[in-house]
């Protein structure tokens, strides 16, 4: 067993999502504790000029790793621990661009200068080998979900709506399946950006004081990109929302909510049967005007992931400390059904401390 934190800096940019766990990176996972750090404006503002300009900004990339760094103080103060009782941390960065059908997925953050500042060896840079073998690079976290699914009904589903939204699907053999579904949360937060200078619609109240537009909603699933079958995967920045631009706030809002819902529907729809359990993770649980449209559209009991125990804001940032374990192990962190890589394969990047 490793002692490993895992940090995720998610496409919705809110800060960074420490965690604490203890694995041997296969079916053993003890979650020891978690925290949150919020970015400054100021901050956000600075990544999302790097993602729009599709490049790592030396400077941004500083100030990104030694936020990181902060993250991990923070964490090991919290839960009252020395440096020296930590193996490992598992470091997922920001991604900034991310076109896995020309083998291009850049995340932000130094390895090397996180291992220095920490004293802690790092693993970092995931998705790359993943890409090179010809997968998506995303999603990554699926095995790890399938471990903490266990043994509960199958076929289960967990849903993260994090920026992006993603599925984990593990059928009745325990065989897992993973893909991008469509939008989560970006759309919705940049239109309240834009129309109300507010990062996001509080648990969705302004949605659920809309109404959705079925015409537009139309417009929106004609992306060819829900044609497709898994595994498939998403820039934060795929997707245009224009189609709502002529609606008011609050019917905006309920049809960009159902926008992700539907798009669950559709990406799903390829499987036989439904999951017997939908765990819905990440930031896109806490909005009742997609819990709403998820439970309208989906022919399954529709949960929050602390239903079962798990914390829904941390999903992502206990598997990255899990799949550091898997990297230094040698263990596949992908397989053909969860990003459509040609072969299991494992990936990430080893910074020693010290070095």
């Amino acid at each position: 067993m490793k002692t490993v934190i895992g940090l995720m800096s998610g496409t919705s940019m809110d800060g960074v999502d420490a965690s604490l766990i203890e694995t041997d990176g296969e079916s053993l996972i003890k979650i020891k504790g978690s925290l949150n750090v919020p970015y400054e404006e100021s901050f956000k503002l600075e990544l999302i000029e790097n993602i729009s300009n599709k490049k790592i900004s030396s400077q941004t990339e500083l100030k990104l790793t030694r936020f990181h760094a902060d993250a991990v103080s923070k964490l090991i103060e919290k839960e009252n621990l020395i440096k020296s009782h930590i193996d490992l941390i598992g470091f997922h960065g920001q991604t900034i661009h991310h076109d896995p059908d020309n083998q291009i997925t850049i995340q932000m953050g130094d390895g090397d200068l996180l291992a220095k500042l920490c004293d802690i060896d790092v693993v970092n840079d995931f998705r790359s080998n993943d890409v090179l073998n010809g997968g998506q690079g995303a999603p990554l976290v699926p095995l790890f979900h399938q471990a903490i699914i266990g043994d509960l009904p199958k076929p289960f589903m967990i849903l993260n709506v994090g920026g992006v939204a993603n599925v984990s699907w593990v059928d009745e053999m325990d065989e897992v399946s993973a893909f991008d579904s469509g939008p989560g949360n970006a759309l919705i937060d940049d239109f309240m950006y834009q129309r109300t200078g507010s990062r996001m619609d509080q648990n969705g109240y302004l949605a659920l004081s809309g109404k959705v537009n079925s015409k537009v909603l139309n417009t929106l699933m004609e992306n060819p990109f829900f044609e497709m079958k898994g595994p498939k995967s998403l820039d934060r920045n795929h997707f245009d929302s224009s189609p709502v631009f002529e609606l008011s706030d609050a019917d905006a809002a309920a049809t960009l909510c159902a926008f992700t819902a539907e798009a669950v529907r559709k990406s799903i729809s390829h499987f036989q049967n439904s999951p017997s359990l939908c765990a819905v993770s990440g930031g896109g649980r806490k909005n009742k005007a997609i819990i709403r449209e998820l439970e309208k559209r989906l022919e399954t009991k529709v949960s929050t992931t602390e239903e079962f125990g798990w914390e829904g804001d941390y999903l992502e940032s206990q598997a990255f400390a899990y799949l550091a374990v898997r990297s230094v192990k040698g263990l596949p962190l992908s397989l053909p059904s969860t990003t459509g890589v040609s072969k299991p394969v494992s990936g990430g990047t080893l910074h020693p401390k010290g070095v």
